[in-house]
């Protein structure tokens, strides 16, 4: 195997962008859907990012809000006048959301989708109907209120892939989870300059390959259960399971874009149904425990880098797509925060962005025994 093959096979397996030579980005972000009983609709998931601290923000867009895409050559991309408000998290201190809801219910999540997201090609003629990939969050979450509505106008406009410079002078290639308060759940994805939408069946997105070659490497999986083996004979010798959870022997527990979605899939789909909105928040949370990365577990060297929370769970959101509250915890700060969006303001005149943490220092509740 020569170098460059093996730097490539190295770079997909670490979810990395092949030829993006610096800086090397690890990604693992993992989402996922719950429907509670009484029809609550959740859209939660990590973020991880590979090459840098992501410097995100609460970011809160008002209705009413003036907005223009950006295209490859800097002419005047699509200008539109927000409908809804939103509120959601975004990255290097910008306003290019990562993950958000609507005032609607609407949600979207961005993941990464490296060496195989391609938006469509730019006309300058058409600059005025463009915008680029990473803006695709906010012209959806400000325009429309259903997934529906998404697929209605996605041909309305052109995306295009365009430089990002906070993000090391590459275009984002970021692929997109959407459910509203109904329930429906779609995928967004650029790829060969054409734009697809899959309704997602399992209600789980991770990274690269694109979304249905998931669904069908899903097939490799068929013999997974929640429920425990019975005892078989191997000769005159009965074998009994050990332990419980046996069913699920073989779940891959790496890090992988392929082995998260098949266990996102797995423990999603084993979870019980909880009774409300609520609950369903807090089983969100508890699943995607199993997709936390500690501190240097996916480091592309042997020794932490210098900044040492690469790669690492840096957030996690889950979102009420009924009550519309936005919930979220950080990798400094596991108390779970939340924003109603019943309450915000989104009659200001301006775009809002406060940090997600205070103090970077976990919050601890001090028990006194007398």
């Amino acid at each position: 195997m020569n170098f460059q093959f093996r730097s490539l096979a190295a770079a997909l397996l670490l979810g990395m962008t092949p030829m993006v030579i610096a800086p090397q980005i690890a990604n693992a972000c993992t989402g996922i859907t719950l429907i509670a009983k009484d029809g609550s609709a959740i859209q939660a998931r990590t973020q991880e990012w590979g090459a840098f601290f992501l410097d995100s923000d609460l970011m809160i867009v008002p209705r009413k809000q003036a907005l223009q895409g950006a295209t490859p050559d800097g002419k005047a991309g699509l200008q539109w006048t927000g409908k809804y408000g939103l509120v959601g998290v975004n990255a290097v201190h910008a306003p290019v959301l990562a993950d958000g809801m609507n005032e609607k219910g609407l949600s979207v999540s961005v993941l990464y989708l490296p060496g195989f997201a391609q938006a469509q090609k730019y006309d300058p003629a058409k600059a005025r109907q463009t915008i680029a990939l990473y803006d695709v969050p906010l012209w959806l979450l400000t325009n429309f209120a259903t997934t529906d509505e998404v697929r209605k106008n996605l041909a309305a406009i052109n995306v295009t892939d365009v430089v990002l410079p906070a993000f090391h002078g590459i275009a984002p290639p970021v692929h997109f989870l959407i459910t509203d308060s109904g329930g429906k759940t779609i995928v967004v994805e650029y790829t060969k300059g054409q734009p697809h939408v899959y309704d997602n069946p399992v209600g789980v997105m991770t990274n690269a390959p694109e979304f249905p070659w998931h669904l069908t490497n899903l097939r490799n999986y068929a013999g997974l259960h929640p429920q425990s083996n019975l005892p078989i004979k191997v000769g005159d010798l009965e074998v009994a399971p050990l332990g419980a959870g046996n069913g699920m022997v073989g779940l891959p527990g790496d890090y992988t874009p392929t082995s998260r979605f098949v266990r996102a899939a797995a423990l999603r789909n084993a979870a019980a149904k909880q009774e409300s909105g609520y609950h369903a928040v807090n089983e969100a949370f508890r699943i995607l425990d199993n997709f936390n990365i500690p501190l240097g577990t996916t480091a592309a060297k042997a020794e932490l880098p210098k900044d040492e929370t690469i790669g690492s769970t840096q957030w996690t959101t889950a979102m009420d797509t009924k009550t519309l509250r936005y919930y979220y915890h950080t990798m400094f700060n596991r108390t779970i925060r939340m924003v109603d969006l019943k309450t915000v303001d989104f009659d200001h005149d301006k775009i809002r962005y406060i940090p997600l943490d205070r103090v970077k220092e976990q919050s601890i509740e001090t028990i006194k025994v007398n």
